[in-house]
């Protein structure tokens, strides 16, 4: 099985890059695993406090249970990934099943910040974007998708985004085999990746 890690800040355009690749392969030869499912649970934590929570530190990910899934898919075998409500921070009852396929796609901020993860990719790629540029993507999704209002962005993006970029995100970068530039936009990249998928889905049949 080909693990391909896909990483980068919040906003960077992960999840456009995961999606333009997934667009121009054969649909179900490709599983994608997203580091945001698999968020710690919060239930615990009292509802006024869930928003406090630091959610870019590699402390708020089940690592061992993400890591578990990848053996287990690499084993042949079935899992079920968690599911994960950004609206009441809380891990769901509802798992998602995924079968074992030939290239998997883990995606997710810090997905190269832990090194058991990253020695179980074939490929390491950091998706890299203007922080800016992050920003602004981060406001429109989390006032649309997250109940947030612009300025509990901004101030959220001032007091952990950007420092935990700093801290956690951005020297991750090193680890990686491929830097993409412009995230979502660099068609030359998705392009050379989505290649090498194919190349390894065609060897493999």
């Amino acid at each position: 099985m080909l693990i391909i890690g896909i990483a980068g800040g919040t906003g960077s355009g992960k999840t456009t890059v995961v999606r333009k690749i997934m667009d121009r392969l054969p649909k179900g030869e490709v599983g994608i695993i997203s580091q945001d499912s698999y968020y710690k649970d919060s239930s615990h934590i009292p509802v006024e406090d869930r928003q406090k929570i630091n959610f870019d530190e590699p402390n708020a990910f089940d690592w061992d249970l993400l890591i578990t899934h990848l053996n287990q898919l690499k084993q042949g075998k079935s899992i079920e990934m968690p599911t994960y409500s950004y609206l009441t921070c809380t891990r769901q009852e509802e798992t998602e099943h995924m079968e074992p396929h030939d290239v998997v796609l883990v995606e997710g901020i810090l997905v190269l910040s832990d090194k058991r993860l990253r020695n179980m990719m074939d490929i390491k790629v950091f998706v890299d974007a203007d922080g800016d540029e992050r920003l602004i993507r981060v406001i429109s999704r989390d006032c649309i998708e997250r109940g947030r209002t612009p300025q509990m962005v901004i101030d959220r993006y001032e007091q952990i985004l950007k420092p935990m970029h700093l801290q956690h995100i951005e020297p991750a970068k090193r680890y990686a085999d491929l830097i993409v530039p412009q995230g979502g936009h660099n068609e030359v990249a998705i392009n050379l990746l989505t290649d090498y998928i194919h190349g390894r889905l065609n060897t493999n049949k």
